[in-house]
């Protein structure tokens, strides 16, 4: 049966998320802030800013106006960058159909968001932002999902992740079709640690493929190497802030989720590592907070850069030894040169 859904955030994820919806026969409105934006995808059918030459599903709709496409629907996936996600929501409040409970909402933002007393995860934040009926109630939508795939309908895994069982499998219903195969999971926490850390460990790879094209020590043995020990520190964080599963690290959100991002010629995070070498963007910031406040000066968002300094305060205060996630940090810190880091991590 179909459904009424609102997508909130028409960068290429949200844009390829809603078109999958709205090609399972739901009724799908994507709100996006650019004018051009929603011209595009209305008139043209393709979001030619974020998500170019990938055609959309024609009744796929966008407007710029938040409270109509959140208004009234059934579902709600909030799929803004985890850098605007709470400021995003705070616009949402007032609308009746969240102020009540009665939509259902999901997220597919990946990172952390800052307070007071440290780095949060997602679903934390936005469960006390939210009204008090959403406590427990939010589902995280994550696994290896690139926009481009999806948008082509290639077969793609999701986890639907969420404590209320019965959110969890109301969004897995929701989603799955075809192309899309959807798994449920409790372990919010976990889905939520891979999801955010991948992106990291993704960028050093980015480095260490980059190196490996002229290098006489780094090869595919080595890559392998970094992407086994980059899940162990993944696993190690995801259970120091509360995940309670093992296999959430063994399944798709985990070693699935981690393997795509930093192989796929997709991966803006691998992108910014082959970056850093290959054209040495980091010679323009002085520092990671610098590169964080002008990070839309590198023309393509690289989430594993923010989320590696919110990771490093977590380690901080836990005690946490994770070396590829405070290599990362130095480097991107301009404390240390990458070649030197990596070789060495990888003594």
């Amino acid at each position: 049966m179909a459904k009424t859904v609102g997508v909130i955030g028409a960068g290429a994820w949200g844009t390829a998320f809603a078109h999958a919806l709205a090609r399972n026969g739901h009724d799908v409105e994507i709100w996006a802030r650019e004018d051009e934006v929603v011209s595009s995808i209305n008139n043209d059918h393709e979001n030619k800013k974020f998500l170019p030459g990938y055609p959309l599903e024609k009744t796929l709709k966008a407007s710029t106006d938040i409270n109509q496409v959140a208004g009234n629907k059934e579902f709600l996936v909030l799929a803004s960058p985890s850098l605007y996600l709470a400021k995003t929501v705070e616009l949402l409040l007032d609308i009746p159909s969240i102020k009540d409970g009665s939509t259902t909402i999901g997220v597919l933002a990946k990172g952390f968001i800052p307070s007071d007393k440290g780095p949060k995860l997602i679903v934390e934040t936005l469960e006390e932002v939210l009204p008090e009926v959403y406590k427990g109630c939010v589902v995280y939508i994550a696994g290896p999902s690139h926009a481009e795939e999806v948008a082509m309908g290639k077969l793609t895994g999701l986890i639907s992740a969420c404590q209320n069982p019965k959110n969890s499998i109301r969004f897995r219903e929701l989603i799955k079709g075809p192309g899309l195969m959807v798994y449920s999971s409790f372990d919010v926490i976990g889905v939520q640690v891979c999801a955010a850390a991948k992106n990291v460990v993704a960028v050093v790879y980015g480095c260490l493929d980059a190196i490996a094209e002229n290098s006489e020590i780094f090869g595919d043995n080595t890559e392998s190497f970094l992407l086994a020990a980059g899940l162990n520190e993944i696993q190690t964080l995801g259970f120091a802030m509360g995940a309670t599963h093992a296999e959430t690290f063994t399944s798709i959100s985990g070693v699935g989720d981690l393997d795509v991002t930093c192989r796929s010629k997709y991966g803006r995070n691998r992108r910014f590592g082959h970056d850093i070498i290959k054209t040495d963007i980091l010679s323009k910031f002085s520092s990671l907070d610098d590169l964080i406040a002008r990070i839309s000066e590198i023309g393509y968002l690289p989430e594993g850069a923010v989320a590696c300094k919110y990771i490093h305060e977590v380690a901080k205060a836990k005690n946490l030894k994770l070396p590829i996630c405070d290599a990362l940090y130095r480097t991107l810190n301009r404390e240390v040169q990458p070649e030197d880091v990596l070789k060495e991590l990888l003594k």
